[in-house]
């Protein structure tokens, strides 16, 4: 039989560009993996991991126009917001050359022996050591950030880990190029190409997470898709750990001090959260709790006023498009939902946004409307409008994880007046990040971040953005009574690296 092609098509038009390539059979994935494999001991010395990083930034910024255009041809996303997102791609690979270069992520603690102690320690020496070959899935929303180019793979090449990528349906022709420029990258440091693997196919997707060679797995995408990966890292004959981010409503609380104090503000805001990228965010505020009564109207005039001046938009393919339209319809025809904005067909491609509005008391047990507390991806939210704080609290309990939560306050509960606090409180145990007056849409690339939250935001504690990803990617060892001649560089007592560590109990810098 004969491979599959892989076509990248237009989504402004749903007609195809261009045959980029065939679906790896399993014997492709095999060769790419073993591959991969193979070369893992080239990722070594940091310093030219670093210098690799680095200059894969540079290459893609020197490739920019084109890979923009084709990334536009094939996600519709626009050239604005792919520069945008490709100048982050290239800002991230730098940060994790620095954290290579810092050393800090290897956790290097030395313990001399101590015979007094209770029980007696040895000679310990503790670093951390890459896990081997990394299976990334791309994500549909971000062809670069979370990509070929992206956060997983990023994180896995500065840990020492090959990658090898499976690439998505929606810009196959973009991968292809991306790939092909980190190899670029990877050769002017004497690094070889397979360092970094590409692959296409539903089927090579599955053989790629159940190859004996692949050692862990991140993942950016749906529930359903992530879920069967994870399972099926679970049950192969040694498990893998399997970092995936599978979905998030990204609830938001408003306060009913905060609507009477700015209603209009806070309208405008979640119009524009809301619609961004055409609601194609992983954070788009997906359900908002909004007051009952006079401030509340207002908020939500404000929102209407704001998404019925949106312009219709192009989803990233036409299955999206079909699931958005299915599922905004059946969740338009529950019980006591209104819509005062219909969201649905733009035209024969396209979207338009809006949103819907149910009594929190709907929410309040087990039945049809649990359908509304499941994440429509596309340009719609639900207000949810609430009596009084019990229905509140009701509806939180009753959220699964998320990767944020938001809570709009007032200027008087800002200053720890009323229940400011107390909805922190609640809302932590809900999400990775908690907002306070902002809107989650964006996720800064900064030593601080954590994009993760309880399952189904992600399927472990780890984070895919931010300076401590790269830990996915590593374990611990531990050297007990080596001679210093057999040691590591990072373990030995001169510390010849001149790496950050823990030295006999003092943090040493």
């Amino acid at each position: 039989m004969a491979a599959a092609p892989v076509w990248s098509v237009d989504p402004r038009t749903g007609k195809q560009r261009e045959q980029v390539a065939v679906e790896a059979t399993p014997q492709e994935v095999d060769s790419v993996v073993r591959a991969a494999h193979a070369v893992r001991g080239a990722l070594t010395d940091r310093t030219v991991r670093a210098a690799f990083l680095r200059a894969a930034a540079e290459e893609l910024e020197a490739a920019r126009d084109a890979l923009v255009e084709t990334a536009d041809a094939e996600t519709a996303l626009g050239p604005v917001r792919l520069t945008g997102e490709l100048a982050r791609t290239c800002y991230q690979l730098r940060a994790f050359a620095d954290i290579v270069d810092e050393g800090a992520f290897l956790d290097v603690v030395v313990d001399h022996p101590d015979d007094t102690a209770t029980p007696p320690v040895p000679d310990l020496r503790r670093y951390k050591v890459p896990l081997g070959v990394v299976a990334v899935y791309s994500a549909s929303n971000f062809p670069f950030a979370f990509s070929v180019p992206g956060g997983d793979t990023a994180s896995a090449l500065a840990a020492g880990c090959p990658v090898v990528v499976k690439a998505h349906p929606d810009h196959p022709a973009l991968s292809e190029l991306v790939a092909a420029v980190l190899r670029r990258a990877a050769a002017r440091h004497g690094l070889p190409g397979d360092v970094v693997g590409l692959v296409h196919g539903f089927d090579a997707g599955v053989e790629l997470v159940r190859h004996p060679l692949v050692t862990a797995a991140g993942f950016t995408g749906s529930v359903r898709g992530g879920r069967a990966l994870f399972d099926a890292a679970a049950a192969r004959p040694v498990p893998i750990p399997f970092h995936g981010e599978l979905g998030s409503l990204n609830p938001v609380v408003v306060t009913e001090a905060a609507a009477a104090e700015r209603a209009e503000a806070i309208g405008a805001g979640l119009a524009g959260s809301m619609t961004l990228g055409v609601g194609q965010f992983c954070v788009k505020p997906g359900l908002v709790l909004v007051p009952a009564g006079g401030a509340g109207d207002r908020l939500v005039k404000s929102l209407t006023d704001a998404v019925s001046a949106t312009e219709a938009g192009v989803l990233l393919d036409h299955r999206m498009r079909d699931a958005f339209l299915a599922g905004v319809t059946e969740r338009a025809q529950l019980p006591d939902v209104q819509t005062p904005v219909t969201p649905g067909a733009g035209g024969e491609h396209t979207v338009v946004a809006g949103f819907l509005t149910v009594p929190a008391g709907r929410l309040a047990a087990d039945g049809p409307h649990d359908l509304l507390l499941e994440e429509c991806f596309g340009p719609v939210t639900v207000v949810v409008r609430y009596e009084d704080e019990t229905e509140v609290r009701s509806v939180l309990g009753r959220l699964p994880g998320n990767l944020t939560a938001t809570v709009q306050l007032s200027e008087g509960e800002a200053r720890g007046e009323g229940r400011g606090a107390e909805l922190l409180a609640e809302l932590t145990p809900l999400a990775g990040r908690v907002l306070v007056d902002g809107w989650p849409t964006g996720v800064a690339v900064a030593p601080a971040q954590h994009h993760g939250g309880p399952y189904p935001a992600t399927t472990s504690t780890s984070t895919s953005v931010g300076g401590t990803a790269i830990e996915r990617w590593l374990r611990p060892v531990v050297y007990q009574n080596t001679p210093e001649a057999l040691l590591p560089p990072e373990l030995r007592d001169d510390n010849p690296l001149g790496l950050p560590r823990r030295f006999n109990g003092t943090l040493e810098r």
